[in-house]
């Protein structure tokens, strides 16, 4: 199963990215903590090129604490700056601006020694659909998506969201690449909601999250739904049997299915990766 999807909107903001990176100073990079590599766009890579960036790891409540730190320190080997955080409550994005301006301290420094006066600095939000991209928006500018004008070599009528003196916000549409070469970087966005469930099969996107918890994580899937040890040793097919019958579900394992996709989303069978750092 090939897994398609590039709606014209995409490709409209695809283009709109590319225009509008020149407006500002940073680019916040949002990716989702459950799969870092995953859910970044490749093609943001030649979009973005040489400008200063800060890879935002989301929803880190949800993922295994240790794979996070992991990756922390593997995009800060790559040059990248990078934060944990969980925007759903707002941690974690305090260390934004700072960080922001620890990147921009040359430009800043030099634009001072020309008389420039300091002003806030212009960010970007980019990233793929349901990374949490809008709920970090509202927690920056306190859920008052105020603009801030007409702002100086901005487009006329471009709307920015003001958070504080430090920064201004420019938001852009979640962007999907055209084709997943690699379908289990599908199943992987798919697990997490990050796109469209009429894509594929719910049986087969269960079955993928069955047999990833049961190789990775099997005390959290045993636990969940009170497996023995015998049953957690079975085939994921057979977990799901278990699971639809223990549940009460009769032989509804589409219900089943369904169940057990949202619970892993929702974190109720622990917290979890689907990246592992050492295999990138």
């Amino acid at each position: 199963m090939t897994i398609q999807w590039f709606p014209g909107h995409m490709a409209k903001a695809r283009r709109e990215v590319a225009e509008k990176l020149k407006l500002v100073d940073v680019v916040l990079e949002i990716v989702d903590a459950r799969l870092p590599m995953s859910s970044r766009n490749p093609m943001l890579d030649t979009l973005i090129q040489q400008k200063p960036r800060i890879i935002l790891l989301n929803k880190a409540d949800l993922a295994d604490p240790v794979e996070t730190a992991k990756w922390q320190h593997y995009f800060e080997k790559q040059g990248y700056a990078c934060l944990s955080i969980n925007a759903n409550e707002g941690k974690g994005i305090k260390k934004i601006v700072p960080v922001a301006q620890e990147l921009l301290a040359e430009k800043i420094e030099r634009q001072k020694a020309r008389g420039i006066k300091p002003r806030a600095i212009r960010a970007m939000c980019i990233g793929i659909p349901n990374v949490g991209k809008s709920t970090l928006l509202n927690r920056l500018a306190k859920k008052n998506m105020a603009k801030t004008g007409n702002t100086p070599g901005v487009t006329k009528g471009q709307q920015w969201l003001k958070t504080s003196k430090e920064l201004e916000l420019l938001d852009t549409p979640g962007i999907l690449w055209p084709r997943f070469e690699d379908q289990v970087i599908g199943k992987k966005l798919a697990l997490t909601g990050a796109i469209k469930d009429t894509l594929l099969h719910m049986d087969d996107l269960v079955l993928f999250g069955l047999n990833y918890f049961k190789d990775n994580y099997p005390e959290q899937l045993q636990a969940r739904y009170s497996l023995t040890d015998e049953e957690i040793d079975k085939t994921a097919v057979d977990i799901l049997l278990r699971i639809t019958e223990k549940r009460g579900f009769k032989d509804d394992y589409d219900r089943a299915s369904i169940m057990i996709v949202q619970e892993i989303r929702d974190g109720r069978l622990g917290r979890y990766t689907l990246d592992k750092a050492e295999d990138y």
